[in-house]
């Protein structure tokens, strides 16, 4: 769902990215770094510029008593070296589709956790600078890091609690399934469409103002849990827009609550309901 991008791009190590930015900068062409692509809503007419890929920049290990991984690095492998290393706390990633570096960006969390509990520093890449910013220095809150648009998460330190192997192990398993039990929609989603507003459950507004299996073409808010929309299997992604659109306006009418997007949207412009 979604167009294409005019270029993807996967530098082999960040000596490369660094030679791929200045050639960007040189012709002035748009960039977007893409992690798994898990919580993006790509416009119809796609991206015009370069999506550009870290999955090369995957490293992991256990460096000073803390767990070091490179963006690329899939959530899964992080929570499984943890595991593997007897290094409690980073459980709740293993259920969290995508990589590390969109992780950090969205302060991914589930069950409670979110990835900022864990989180020492962040290394990032600014031109020609390859910075380690101590997490004191970051702005960061639910879902939310802020960050320039010019700079590129590429690693990050976080501190784990030394635990048995069997009880990590024993505790993702526990997460995993909980996620499956209440999150098996059964159709293409990027997730938990919306942030949770302070105080309340987002899928609890929604499901409130009577929006369960309401839908816009081929994308619908999920029958199983409303806070997930859908691709019933022929959705664009102006079908999405549309349908994030009316949800908003719907809960804010019925439950005088504003719901923002934790999905993010790339390309084209934003499309107001008729």
């Amino acid at each position: 769902m979604g167009g294409p991008a005019d270029v993807f791009a996967v530098p082999q190590d960040v000596a490369d990215l660094l030679e791929l930015l200045r050639q960007l900068e040189t012709t002035c062409i748009p960039w977007f770094v893409i992690g798994g692509g898990y919580n993006l809503l790509v416009a119809d007419s796609g991206f015009r510029g370069v999506a550009i890929s870290l999955q090369n920049l995957d490293k992991i290990a256990f460096i000073n008593n803390l767990l070091y991984a490179e963006a690329g690095a899939t959530n899964q492998s992080v929570a499984a070296f943890a595991r593997d290393h007897g290094l409690s706390s980073l459980e709740f990633l293993a259920g969290i589709p995508g990589t590390l570096g969109g992780a950090v960006r969205m302060n991914a969390g589930a069950n409670g956790c979110e990835l900022f509990d864990r989180v020492v520093s962040v290394q990032m890449l600014s031109h020609d600078d390859n910075v380690k910013h101590a997490k004191y220095k970051l702005n960061f809150n639910y879902r939310r890091l802020q960050l320039d648009s010019e700079k590129i998460i590429i690693a990050a330190e976080m501190s784990c609690i030394p635990a048995p192997v069997e009880a990590i192990a024993g505790r993702m398993e526990e997460f995993q399934l909980r996620r499956q039990k209440n999150q098996r929609v059964g159709f293409p989603n990027a997730g938990s469409f919306f942030k949770n507003p302070s105080g309340h459950a987002a899928w609890q507004l929604i499901d409130a103002a009577g929006l369960r299996g309401f839908s816009v073409g081929g994308a619908q808010v999920s029958e199983v849990h409303t806070n997930f929309l859908v691709n019933r299997g022929s959705a664009t992604a102006a079908d999405f827009q549309k349908l994030a659109c009316i949800v908003k306006e719907r809960v804010l009418q019925q439950c005088g609550v504003q719901i923002e997007e934790e999905v993010i949207s790339l390309g084209g412009q934003p499309v107001q309901p008729k």
